[in-house]
């Protein structure tokens, strides 16, 4: 039967009023439930009052930038994905809305079923699709225990805080561990397409993946370089 968009409600936050009432309207007509504001004051309001399933966010907002609104959430535990829309095109500004907890990033001017597109994908892999009905174990390797049903990670012990995507990262890495890993491979895996085979997406949360896992022990995430990452031991390590 398809998808069924009509369960997840998006959040739109645009202060400009033209490019918020097409969305808006593109969004409905795709059968989402849509609420809208157009600074980041009323966005954290409606997302305390309506817990949406994606946020469609500008960065250059009147009262301050969806940057600060995305870290804002993740501070309070709230990981909501967030699509980024900005009319930036500097990879600086992508590298830091994807560190800053966001899921991806558009820029304007867009095509509306670019954002479509979008939208379905990160539904789909943060919350659209019902979870397997089979109990997943628990992955590990060395110190590192990734529960998948639970949604934790820890680290000869400790907890560890991921983000959903920075999750579904670590669970590709973990599932095949001493294995390199392309980054079109990753790519569709835990974004479920192809970014027109842009490719720094993947090096932008591997970084910020890395610098979570391998703060306290021994480096577990490894660059290929020319191919891709891998999960294993440091080679002097390695039995």
């Amino acid at each position: 039967m398809g998808d069924r968009p009509a369960r997840h409600t998006v959040l739109v936050v645009e202060d400009d009023p033209g490019i918020r009432t097409l969305l808006t309207s593109a969004l409905n007509a795709a059968g989402y439930s849509v609420v809208s504001a157009a600074n980041g004051g009323d966005a954290a309001g409606e997302v305390e009052r309506g817990r949406p399933d994606l946020i469609v966010l500008d960065v250059m907002l009147p009262d301050t930038d969806g940057f600060a609104v995305t870290r804002g959430l993740r501070s309070r535990g709230d990981y909501t994905p967030v699509l980024f829309l900005t009319a930036r095109t500097d990879i600086e500004d992508r590298i830091i809305g994807l560190s800053s907890g966001g899921d991806d990033y558009v820029t304007k001017p867009f095509h509306i079923q670019e954002i479509l597109l979008r939208v379905r994908a990160i539904l789909r892999r943060t919350g659209g699709a019902p979870r397997p009905p089979a109990e997943q174990p628990p992955l590990r390797y060395a110190d590192l225990s990734v529960d998948r049903e639970r949604h934790t990670v820890h680290r000869a012990g400790a907890p560890v805080q991921l983000s959903p995507t920075e999750f579904r990262l670590l669970v590709c890495l973990a599932s095949q561990p001493e294995k390199v890993l392309e980054k079109q491979d990753i790519l569709l895996a835990v974004w479920q397409y192809g970014f027109a085979g842009d490719t720094r997406i993947v090096d932008t949360y591997i970084k910020n993946l890395r610098r979570k896992i391998d703060r306290a022990g021994r480096p577990l995430i490894h660059t290929v370089r020319g191919v891709g990452y891998c999960l294993r031991l440091p080679r002097e390590d390695a039995p």
